[in-house]
């Protein structure tokens, strides 16, 4: 690893995130661009989060581009439902197999009975538990072998079917796991990408040590952490201009984040509060690169509450925002509920 030490102030990181997760400028429609905008993963734990994380980053999003060919949903990491590239299918698998035997053996055991339960069929996931004489839950740990794939709508139960194994190592799929988190999310540090992924912290530190002089040491406003060493020019660039909006849904990967990393992000213990709540998390309102507020939405009705007094311009731009939301299933004007 690179032991030169650069010192980045919050607004260089935040510039930085905001840049390498296409948020201050939309992509243009199509299958580069979606891979792109799941380069760490789309979590998608809210029905149709994903969806609305993609609108925010790629042009023409429609209520359908979650379901694009080149996409695939699973579970990934911590378990969560995610919306990746396909051709990213092991980064998000693989990447985080547990590394201990008894974890290892109950993945790899679990996936080839699925295997052999289905045959080839795509099941309802509590079918194929009980097929398998175990809680549907359970097979989230089949997952981890890259071979388990699902599809959810939200209002029911996930359908799951198998696929072959990927080519990679599990160890090269781990590495790129920590390259994707870092480029998204850096600075980091070991223990906050073993959070994110659900992995232990051994294993977070063997992969960055793993990543040897790819990484470049660096001190924030919060301590000592990591960042790819190809992404150090992006960091000492001027960044250009932030969006006027955007509408981050739960779980958005730029707000996807724990303990001191969220005091980077928004400053306000009582904001923080208000954005990562104990439990379901609301939208994240993005306002020319700060967080500076919170929405939900109820059918047609999105209930935006700014943390601060918006200019009309400001307003103006939200309602843009809100307007332009592709939510399957829902026609007619969209209202915004100012809650201040």
């Amino acid at each position: 690893m690179t032991t030169t030490r650069l010192d980045l102030a919050r607004p260089q990181i935040l510039a930085f995130r905001r840049q390498a997760g296409a948020l201050d400028e939309r992509l243009p429609s199509g299958p580069r661009s979606l891979r792109r905008a799941a380069w760490a993963g789309l979590q998608d734990s809210m029905p149709r989060a994903a969806l609305l994380s993609i609108h925010a980053r790629v042009e023409e999003t429609e209520p359908s581009t979650w379901e694009d060919p080149s996409l695939v949903q699973l579970w990934g990491p911590r378990y969560n439902v995610f919306v990746v590239a396909g051709r990213d299918l092991a980064v998000f698998s693989l990447g985080t197999l547990p590394d201990d035997a008894k974890g290892l053996r109950r993945a790899q055991d679990l996936a080839a009975r699925l295997n052999t339960v289905l045959g080839g069929t795509r099941v309802p996931y509590g079918q194929a538990g009980h097929a398998l004489g175990i809680h549907p839950n359970s097979l989230r740990y089949a997952a981890a072998t890259g071979t388990v794939l699902i599809r959810w709508e939200g209002a029911r139960q996930p359908a799951v079917w198998t696929v072959p194994p990927p080519e990679i190592s599990a160890r090269d799929a781990r590495l790129e796991l920590a390259r994707r988190y870092l480029h998204i999310y850096g600075p980091a540090a070991s223990g906050a990408f073993g959070k994110w992924a659900g992995i232990s912290l051994q294993s977070a530190a063997s992969a960055f040590e793993a990543l040897g002089d790819s990484l470049t040491q660096v001190r924030t406003p919060i301590g000592d952490a990591w960042i790819l060493t190809a992404d150090e020019a992006a960091f000492r660039a001027v960044p250009g201009p932030a969006a006027p909006a955007r509408l981050l849904p739960s779980g958005d990967a730029y707000f996807l984040l724990y303990a001191a990393d969220r005091e980077l992000l928004v400053p306000d213990p009582g904001c923080r509060g208000a954005l990562w709540t104990p439990r379901v998390w609301p939208g994240a309102l993005l306002l020319a690169g700060e967080i500076a507020g919170t929405w939900r939405r109820a059918d047609t009705v999105m209930t935006v509450q700014p943390w601060r007094r918006l200019l009309p311009a400001e307003r103006e731009a939200v309602t843009a925002e809100v307007e332009s939301l592709p939510l399957p299933g829902i026609s007619g004007r969209r209202i915004v509920r100012w809650d201040e």
